[in-house]
């Protein structure tokens, strides 16, 4: 009889950890907490005419097969030719509300928690929070947070800029700290950028 239960534990529990994993690899889930390396060139809004039809390419990092086919970057290099900066973008399209906040220079991305990514000097104090932004400025050395708010994507991400070339390109040494598809049930409905507020 012990016997017979535990082959039914195990059955009902296998199916379960085998549609989590079908999950995880339906969407292309990031593994959290492994440092990655990736290369975005050229900056987005310095290519030919004919390269913008064939969409992001190789200028926005997509964290999630999920994220690729809605064709919505969780991190965009940009940048006209001619300004004297490039910049990471986060909030790319729609109702993306993705905000990047600059950790500074000479930060290990090895020791980047996500509670240290919205207070790096793990102090109580306005001053000390890290300040969140839709873009920041591409900056050598530099550690970023992007805090990741689209309809159906949230998570938090750490990266440091490693090597960089104007317009050309930038090297990112990047970890996912947290990734979340989520399932709407229900919404509130007409979300708008320019709407204003009445009684």
């Amino acid at each position: 009889m012990k016997i017979l239960i535990a082959v039914l534990i195990l059955g009902f529990s296998l199916p379960g950890i085998s549609i989590r994993q079908d999950t995880k690899n339906k969407y292309g889930l990031p593994t959290l907490h492994v440092i990655r390396q990736q290369t975005l060139s050229p900056s987005y809004s310095c290519r030919p005419v004919e390269e913008f039809q064939q969409g992001y390419q190789n200028t926005a990092l997509f964290l999630s097969d999920y994220s690729k086919r809605r064709n919505s970057p969780d991190l965009l290099f940009n940048g006209a030719c001619r300004s004297d900066e490039n910049r990471f973008d986060v909030s790319t399209a729609g109702d993306d509300m993705a905000l990047i906040a600059d950790l500074g220079a000479e930060v290990s991305i090895e020791d980047v928690t996500a509670h240290l990514a919205f207070s790096l000097q793990n102090i109580a104090s306005l001053a000390a929070y890290s300040k969140f932004t839709r873009s920041a400025v591409v900056m050598l050395d530099h550690t970023y947070a992007v805090l990741i708010n689209k309809s159906e994507i949230r998570g938090l991400f750490i990266f440091t800029v490693v090597g960089y070339e104007k317009n050309a390109q930038v090297d990112i040494k990047y970890v996912v700290k947290s990734y979340q598809i989520i399932n709407q049930v229900e919404e509130s409905k007409g979300f708008d950028w320019e709407k204003k507020n009445f009684y």
